[in-house]
């Protein structure tokens, strides 16, 4: 592997509803080296009904009587401020986008701010119409998959490869979307792009943050191999170790949520990489691929120098006559490696001696 993995610093809501924190993110992700910022774009009143719970990490304590959309209300922006932030961003260097969590949502992202990949939610999965929606666009889909097992990740795909057909004129955009119709969309996901490419799969545990033993990275190689496709990684761990194992198992893109603060208040700040550790964070992953390297197994230019000092060579251990039987205390391995190597010790054992050998010089024979 020798392409940098790339990098995506996942704002998400951690600009608590300020235009100008979300900015203050943008700058601290183009600083720190990352080669996205990400936002959520969303309508709380779209996503939640009252009734909806918070999950336990949204709490602020045990005795939190917020619903989900009380939540989500004070967390929106708004699409001039994201018209903002993507101008921002453009000045920055670094590439913006942003999750869309409904169809309006999506449509504005995509056409009013031209985002370069459409990012599907691990909560969205299920979702879908907006699957359906993601794949319409013709644009490249990152799909989470938290909380999901194989057999959903499967029927997700097909729902954007129905998209994709769609966007390129291979399936009607009002057809009926059943089973018989999703399988003919994938049998020809190929058609018209690489489906496998078009498509990269996150693995993700959805919690915050996740614990070491929930992490499963090894499910990353358990869906690159099932799918084939592109595979990455939503890291919701602490630390920067999780990423940095899970490029080194194959991740081509990995994501972490950052913060100005992990004090501050609102749901993602306590699981997410303060300043400093989003800058080493980055700096960590863009030295894995070049750890990895080749997999060809030779020896660097680098390590010739070194090959003749630290080998060894077979050296007469004690005088030896010419035409006497060469034995195992006659012989001894030592540095440099100059003479013959000592692989060849029990190839000059029981051999007659070509020449006389002094005692410490080296078998040439």
């Amino acid at each position: 592997m020798t392409d940098s993995v790339f990098v995506i610093a996942e704002a998400g809501v951690n600009h608590n509803g300020s235009l100008q924190t979300a900015k203050e993110l943008v700058d601290l992700a183009a600083s720190a080296g990352a080669d996205a910022v990400k936002f959520q774009t969303f309508s709380a009143d779209t996503l939640a009904l009252e009734s909806a719970a918070m999950a336990d990490y949204q709490r602020r304590a045990d005795d939190d009587a917020r619903s989900q959309l009380d939540l989500l209300r004070a967390l929106e922006l708004g699409h001039d401020d994201f018209r903002v932030l993507r101008d921002h961003c453009d000045a920055r260097g670094i590439r913006f986008f942003s999750t869309a969590f409904d169809l309006g949502g999506l449509a504005f992202l995509v056409e009013e701010l031209g985002i370069p990949v459409v990012k599907i939610a691990s909560g969205d999965l299920t979702f879908a119409p907006l699957l359906v929606a993601a794949g319409r666009t013709g644009l490249p889909v990152i799909l989470s998959t938290g909380m999901a097992d194989l057999g959903e990740i499967a029927r997700a795909l097909r729902f954007l490869a129905a998209g994709v057909a769609q966007a390129h004129g291979a399936l009607d955009v009002g057809a009926r979307l059943t089973p018989d119709v999703l399988d003919a969309a994938w049998q020809r996901r190929d058609d018209v792009v690489d489906f496998a490419q078009h498509v990269t799969i996150l693995h993700c545990t959805t919690e915050y943050p996740a614990a070491d033993d929930h992490l499963d990275l090894r499910a990353l190689t358990t869906i690159a191999s099932t799918f084939g496709h592109r595979v990455g990684y939503s890291d919701h761990s602490l630390g920067s170790l999780a990423s940095v194992l899970a490029v080194g198992l194959g991740a081509a893109v990995v994501e972490k949520h950052f913060t100005l603060d992990t004090a501050a208040e609102g749901p993602d700040h306590a699981a997410s990489l303060d300043p400093d550790a989003l800058r080493a964070y980055v700096a960590d992953l863009r030295r894995v691929p070049v750890m990895l390297g080749s997999s060809d197994k030779r020896p660097h230019p680098v390590e010739e120098r070194n090959r003749a000092v630290v080998r060894r060579s077979l050296v007469a251990v004690r005088d030896i006559a010419q035409g006497s039987v060469i034995g195992e205390k006659d012989l001894g391995c030592f540095r440099p490696e100059s003479g013959r190597t000592s692989f060849d010790f029990w190839d000059v054992v029981g051999s007659v001696a070509s020449r006389s050998y002094s005692r410490g010089e080296l078998i040439d024979g």
